[in-house]
């Protein structure tokens, strides 16, 4: 339905950009009303559930890791979640490679929300470049 790429530059590390970029927990905090349930080891097989709510209302979108390969030397990482949820579907990947004296960060994502019809596609992808990207920016940020 809605397909998208964020680009970031970075000051850090790719391994430190790869840190903050899969570590599930952290993306809760620039997501309003989300919060973040991991489940197994970092790596291809684990999960976590994003349960995001207001009061009772809410839903969760669940993942699962189903690629894993963390940066090495100038071999870029890659991870690629799987959504299996009931409400949204499709998948997203997080590229980490070297740049420079720092790192290039992607973000790519396929998304789909359940009963939303393909013609509201464009401003679904819009929605999620600004959601994403913020969370790219706060998680990227050198000072934190």
């Amino acid at each position: 339905m809605a397909t998208f790429r964020i680009t970031r530059r970075s000051s850090l590390s790719t391994a430190e950009a790869w840190r903050r970029m899969t570590d599930w927990e952290r993306h809760a905090g620039p997501v309003p009303f989300t919060a973040i349930r991991v489940t197994g080891a970092p790596g291809t097989g684990s999960g976590f559930t994003a349960r995001t709510a207001v009061g009772p209302v809410g839903f969760d979108d669940p993942m699962e890791v189903t690629c894993w390969q963390p940066p090495q030397g100038e071999r870029p990482g890659l991870c690629r979640l799987e959504k299996r949820g009931t409400v949204v579907r499709g998948w997203a990947e997080i590229e980490v490679r070297p740049y420079r004296r720092g790192s290039v960060v992607q973000w790519r994502e396929d998304l789909r929300v359940r009963a939303l019809p393909r013609a509201l596609g464009a401003p679904v992808a819009w929605c999620g470049r600004v959601l994403f990207g913020r969370v790219m920016r706060q998680l990227l940020d050198p000072g934190k």
